[in-house]
């Protein structure tokens, strides 16, 4: 193999260009031609590629998204727009692919691989929600922003006696809830993944209040429902002052944690030799501190839950 490239497909997240920057100087350092797709899978259909060398991927390690750009692509889900960008990869002689992003770009990686390109997955999203992963590239950073902001409410809340709702990303999972509201001490964690009821969530904030505590704190996944709604509900309901602060887009950014950074890199440099050793159809992967090669069928196949037992000792400690 003398010539791979390497893509962002998706929602970005951090760690992604420390990932870029590993993965080209990893295969430079092996002889091998890299090169760059400029906003995903949109970028590949449209033939958007730069050549990278070493100077390419300097400064990046500690920013945040993609300096590749990323998007979505609607012709991509078309075999028709597919088979243009492997005309285009071929026309480039290049021969692997390198493919940075969630479920969405994982499954498209595996549907380029149908059509014999040769590739390898990293998993890269703050969701933290691909299977055979125990962390994706992006979470750890995401998690820290909630985390700080939490701790900042924490701040106000106490000082006005308030219920303090805050909403973090996870529309069809909660790990970033799970765990930041564990880390943050939150009194009540709402995720998609448990059913919940909003009257003995007014319950326990009332108990609460009985017990001596002057406020609470309440993070809600954006898939569990809306924490304004809820808000609003918990005011009418109880009669204890509500405010609600949604973070949004915010967890998508900043420079990557030390974690990330780490992650990332240790996964690229494993994609990269994986590729040169002649293996693809895979996703490199994080288990018990090791990479791992996971099929990337398995990947984008399984869905990865939440910890249970996290869940319980978030319960736990509320009391």
């Amino acid at each position: 193999m003398k010539k791979i490239a390497v893509i962002t497909s998706g929602g970005d997240c951090p760690g992604m260009n420390a990932a870029i920057r590993a993965a080209v100087r990893v295969a430079l350092a092996a002889g091998i031609e890299v090169w760059g797709i400029k906003n995903g899978y949109a970028g590949m259909i449209n033939d958007d590629m730069i050549n990278l060398d070493s100077r390419s991927v300097g400064d990046i390690i500690q920013k945040g998204g993609t300096f590749l750009g990323t998007a979505r692509s609607e012709e991509f889900k078309t075999l028709a727009g597919r088979q243009k960008a492997v005309a285009n990869l071929q026309k480039h002689g290049i021969e692997g692919l390198i493919i940075i992003g969630g479920d969405g770009s994982l499954t498209g990686a595996k549907l380029l691989s149908e059509l014999g390109i040769k590739m390898v997955g990293l998993p890269g999203t703050i969701d933290n929600d691909i299977w055979g992963t125990d962390y994706t590239i992006g979470f750890d950073t995401a998690v820290n922003t909630a985390l700080d902001a939490i701790n900042k409410l924490r701040d106000t809340a106490s000082s006005h006696g308030r219920v303090m709702l805050v909403e973090v990303m996870g529309r069809a999972c909660g790990w970033i809830a799970l765990t930041a509201g564990l880390a943050g001490g939150a009194e009540t964690i709402l995720i998609p993944e448990q059913p919940f009821s909003p009257d003995i969530i007014c319950k326990q904030l009332v108990e609460s209040r009985a017990k001596g505590k002057k406020y609470s704190i309440v993070v809600v996944a954006e898939g569990a429902g809306s924490a304004v709604k809820l808000g609003e509900y918990i005011l009418a309901k109880t009669g204890l002052e509500t405010r609600v602060s949604i973070l949004g887009h915010i967890q998508r950014g900043g420079a990557p944690t030390v974690s990330d950074r780490l992650l990332a890199s240790r996964l690229a440099e494993r994609a990269v030799t994986a590729l040169l050793a002649g293996r693809s159809e895979i996703m490199i992967g994080y288990q018990n501190n090791e990479c791992v090669e996971v099929p990337i069928a398995e990947a984008v196949g399984k869905k990865k839950d939440i910890d249970p037992e996290l869940y319980r000792l978030a319960n736990v400690l509320a009391q």
